[in-house]
């Protein structure tokens, strides 16, 4: 902004110091502790995430917290130190006693007591530690928190909040220092934190860091009333340079302008909101089973607690008048906007003050989005910020007063606290996922090595076969040659002793024979006793080669026992592997049950928390059905208990004692019979116009969305399409299916589906779209048109009857909008033109209706109308404008025809002219009148046209004779057109009147 707090001589002499910051509410810890202390029976978690203290007990604990208010007073500026220069300020303020007192006149004031009274000496960093610190202490603790600045226009509420203090770092207004604090508490590696920043302008949420989105809808939980903007951007912040970014890009496209009062007055309400997400370490979070013991996956599996809080940051724009600011033209509309806006918090905060029992948050988008700071469970603390001129002594006095009321109001603080079984269930996958591989990893490595000992162990075996074979081989060749060698030994001694034998002989026969004798018997003993010693050695080493040939079979044969034993022991060790992967393998899906098991008891423990709450809430007694399996029972006994004339009565008991929410959260069962019992019971009850917002306000429209997208069934498909389509007809529900991408599940749902009753279903809701004047060209860009086109193809009556209704229904918002547009219809553009043109005349009755009433819509633009003569449209017009049996669909058709330049031109050009009914003719006929030609019959081709056969009118026959003048001019009843006249080649019928 730009008048920025200059303090008075460049100084804070006066400002005041406090050795304590203000603390607001802070008696709360103490208070919480003390509660919890009394109350041993640990914390209960209810269906929205929040915790309970006293076991059953089922209300959530809260502590009451007043809305804090403090009044900051801005220094005269240069304009007011020179127009204000005789005059006293407005305002005194005592900051040690708290109070503010405002002049009435020299001699009169009205004092009024506040909980924090800042002047103008006061420092960013005091304003901070007062009004904003504890509000981000508690955010930290896991409560909401908001923090807002109210006051007229140019008296500091930007400078106080959003000031970035990049000249001077003292000047960092609230949004930069609560960050900062936020980023010096929160752990890295388990907390986070993420931001969103929009501006609430002329009634339209804004996003600041992304300005192509400029129309974010507000979403409210049903169970817990928290207001959210899921469509804003939302950025995670890690460090405080690049919040300080955003901030910067947030100014920077908030929208400003230059009046009287205020150079740069925002004409907006920024809204900053940071969401806290913190870790709580150091409790024990172990949930009780059915029969009061805590199972050992209980045990071992604790899911953290983490602490979800919300800090909105609400820059309001100033209130002005208009007299003063001198606003005109769209600065005045936006001044409008403003004051209507802070107009309804002031209701709102009247209303909380005064204990009324209506509350008006609903009158303005503003008061929706704080609708948690003033009588919710937010710490709320506001900065009301005055001026001291006398000139505006009404606005101080009026923002006194809303800072007064507001102090008057009172919050329940809660703690929101929940299990992050996410965390826990990303934990035990990755844990499972390490556990997998390793298994997988040391299953192969041991598969590896079982396949590397085999292959050593064969080819040690293959080795030592080899070498026993070459070792026998060997031997045998050894023994054959020695055997060989000794053989031919043998036989040269023979050969010898032979030749000495020869010798001998002839010796001895000189000697006596006595003597021959003796020498021959000496020498072949000697020869003999040789012979036989080298037999025996020869023996010997054939002997001793054969033992250690089996010796060596022996070792060979120890060898191959060893190694099959060694197989063996592989073989075992396989086995004892297959069978600990099996226990392994048991153990885990032992541990998928006990999962399973613990996701279905938490859910029945949401189921039973939530209807207790409800229970209690409403001051009902008795007994409460608890579980999963009761509601099941309900539903389907419910279903099957009546029909037909009470079907309506056993809707509305099954609707009483069971409850929307938790018919709702059957849409999501696992058991494919439930969820077709489900989504029938709410196809019924939202054919009832009383439970449409109910059906909405629960989710039950989100719900019914995502059947469409998730399940493959035909059934639910009909029956969700049909639901949806009664939701439809509400234009509030219409806009929110379009919101959530509806028109593109009911496209995806037609093109897949071929059943006609879900065609039918499918082209119904899609028709009742086609009604609202706000959605055509984002239903026609997401395939809406296109959609209806192709479900043609089905030529099933009751589609194409719905076809040609969602097509009346468009053409029927599209002149409305313009009938004079410069852009062709959309209609024609996707190619619904030769449709229509084709089924103009169709023998159903519904379908031929939707069609000429289609016809006579798309017809009154005139930029329409060469397309529909080029097309065929026109002969269709003309029969409508004579056939119709609807006197209001011909009326309409008659008047475009004769007030459409265009197809006046065309037949005129055809030189035919359009009898009304009934048919004007002038009494007195004269000769120089204009021809009139009267619609022929439809030629061949399917259109009328002047064709060889066709005449000019001649003649109209009346009585038993013939008139037969020339020319023919409207003016009075005569004739209707009726039956074809063969002479004449015209439809005629007899004359009403006797004279023509």
């Amino acid at each position: 902004m730009a008048n920025t707090l200059a303090y008075r001589n460049g100084s804070q002499k006066g400002a005041v110091k406090l050795d304590k910051p203000l603390s607001l509410n802070s008696n709360l810890k103490s208070t919480a502790s003390s509660a919890l202390k009394s109350k041993p029976s640990g914390l209960r978690r209810n269906s929205t995430g929040t915790f309970t203290a006293g076991g059953g007990s089922g209300k959530d604990y809260a502590v009451s917290g007043r809305v804090r208010v403090a009044v900051r007073l801005r220094p005269r500026n240069a304009e007011e130190l020179v127009a204000d220069a005789d005059f006293a300020d407005c305002v005194e303020l005592q900051p040690e006693l708290k109070r503010l007192k405002l002049r009435r006149n020299n001699w009169d004031s009205d004092t009024y007591e506040f909980d924090e009274v800042l002047t103008e000496f006061a420092s960013q960093k005091r304003v901070y530690e007062v009004v904003a610190k504890p509000v981000v202490e508690s955010v930290l603790e896991g409560y909401n928190g908001t923090v807002m600045a109210y006051g007229q226009t140019g008296t500091g509420k930007t400078y106080t909040l959003g000031r970035l203090g990049e000249e001077d770092t003292a000047d960092r207004g609230i949004m930069v220092r609560a960050m900062e604090d936020i980023l010096a508490e929160i752990s890295p590696e388990t907390d986070s934190v993420s931001v969103s920043y929009s501006q609430l302008y002329m009634e339209t949420i804004q996003d600041l860091l992304d300005p192509t989105n400029d129309n974010i809808s507000i979403m409210e939980d049903p169970k817990t009333g928290d207001v959210s903007l899921p469509g804003a951007t939302h950025v995670e912040v890690r460090n405080q340079h690049s919040f300080v970014e955003l901030l910067r890009l947030g100014e920077a496209h908030r929208f400003a302008a230059n009046t009287k009062l205020n150079t740069e007055s925002s004409r907006s309400h920024a809204i900053l909101m940071v969401h806290v997400k913190r870790s709580v370490k150091g409790k024990d979070s172990a949930l009780p089973s059915e029969n009061g013991s805590t199972s050992n996956v209980l045990k071992t599996l604790k899911p953290p607690i983490v602490r979800k809080g919300k800090l909105v940051v609400v820059d309001l724009a100033g209130s002005e008048r208009i007299d003063k600011s001198g606003s005109e033209g769209h600065t005045l509309e936006e001044a409008k906007s403003i004051n209507l806006s802070l107009s309804a918090l002031g209701k709102c905060i009247n209303a909380l003050a005064e204990n009324s029992a209506h509350v008006p948050v609903r009158d303005s988008k503003l008061t929706r989005l704080l609708r948690d700071s003033f009588g919710g469970t937010a710490r709320t603390s506001l900065v009301v910020t005055i001026g001291p001129s006398p000139r505006h002594r009404g606005e101080t006095a009026s923002t006194i007063m809303f800072g007064q009321r507001a102090m008057k109001v009172e919050n329940m603080l809660k703690i929101k606290e929940e299990f992050d079984y996410k965390s826990l269930s990303r934990k035990l996958d990755m844990q499972l996922d390490k556990l997998i591989v390793e298994n997988e990893r040391q299953q192969k490595a041991f598969q590896d090595e079982i396949e590397r000992i085999t292959m050593e162990a064969q080819n040690h075996i293959s080795e030592a076969e080899r070498n026993y074979a070459d070792a026998l081989e060997k031997q045998k060749l050894k023994y054959q040659g020695d055997y060989m060698e000794s053989l031919k030994k043998l036989e040269e001694q023979w050969s010898k002793e032979q030749q000495k034998q020869g010798s001998g002989k002839t010796k001895i026969e000189l000697k006596d024979d006595g003597l021959v004798k003796t020498c021959r018997e000496e020498s072949l003993a000697v020869s003999s006793v040789e012979e036989v010693s080298e037999v025996k050695r020869l023996l010997q080493e054939e002997t001793l080669l054969r033992k250690s040939a089996e010796e060596e079979v022996s070792n060979l044969r120890n060898q191959l026992m060893k190694w099959k034993r060694s197989e063996a022991a592989g073989n075992s060790e396989i086995s004892k592997l297959r069978k600990l992967l099996e226990d392994e393998a048991h153990q885990k899906q032992k541990l998928e049950e006990e999962i399973a098991a613990l996701h279905s008891q938490l859910l029945q423990i949401s189921f039973e928390a939530d209807e207790t709450r409800r229970r209690l809430d409403g001051g009902v007694a008795g007994n409460v059905p608890s579980g999963l399996d009761s509601l099941i029972s309900q539903v389907r006994h419910a279903q099957l208990r009546d029909s037909g004339d009470g079907e309506k009565t056993s809707m509305a008991k099954l609707f009483e004692q069971v409850g929307l929410h938790k018919i709702l959260s059957l849409l999501e069962a696992d058991d494919a019979d439930v969820r077709v019992h489900a989504v029938k019971v709410v196809a019924n009850l939202a054919a009832e116009e009383a439970n449409q917002e109910k059906i909405v306000e629960a989710g039950g429209l989100t719900s019914l969305l995502t059947l469409l997208r998730s399940t493959e069934d035909e059934t639910i498909h009909r029956v969700a399409a049909g639901a949806i389509a009664n939701l439809a007809m509400n234009e509030s529900n219409q806009e929110l299916i379009m919101a959530h991408g509806g028109i593109g599940m009911l496209s995806m749902t037609a093109a897949n589906a071929e059943d006609p009753q879900t065609l039918r279903m499918v082209a119904g809701a899609i028709a009742n779209l086609c009604g609202n004047d706000k959605l055509q060209t984002k239903l026609r860009a997401e395939g809406g048109i296109k959609a209806l086109l192709g479900m043609v193809r089905c030529r099933h009556p009751d589609v194409l009857a719905q076809v040609a209704r969602g097509i009346a229904n468009f053409a029927k918002c599209e002149s409305r909008l313009s009938t004079q547009g410069t852009k062709r219809s959309l209609l024609i553009e996707d190619g619904a033109l030769p449709w229509i043109v084709q089924n103009a005349n169709n023998e159903a009755s519904p379908i031929r209706r939707h069609i000429e009433l289609a016809l006579c819509h798309l017809a009154q633009r005139e930029i329409n109308a060469k397309d529909m003569i080029s097309g065929g449209a026109l002969w269709e017009l003309v029969r409508i404008s004579r056939d119709c049996s609807r006197d209001d669909i011909r009326s309409l058709a008659h008047r475009t025809l004769t007030s459409t330049p265009t197809f006046q031109a065309e037949l005129k050009r055809l030189r035919i002219g359009i009898l009304d009914v009934p048919l004007f003719l002038e009494t007195d006929v004269s000769r120089d009148d204009e021809s009139l030609l009267v619609m022929p019959r439809r030629s061949r081709h399917g259109s009328p046209g002047l064709e060889q056969g066709n005449k000019f009118v001649d003649g109209i026959e009346e009585g038993n004779g013939r008139v037969e003048p020339d020319r023919v001019k409207l003016a009075k009843p005569a004739v209707e057109v009726g039956e074809y006249d063969m002479d004449s080649g015209i439809y005629c019928r007899r004359a009403r009147s006797g004279k023509t």
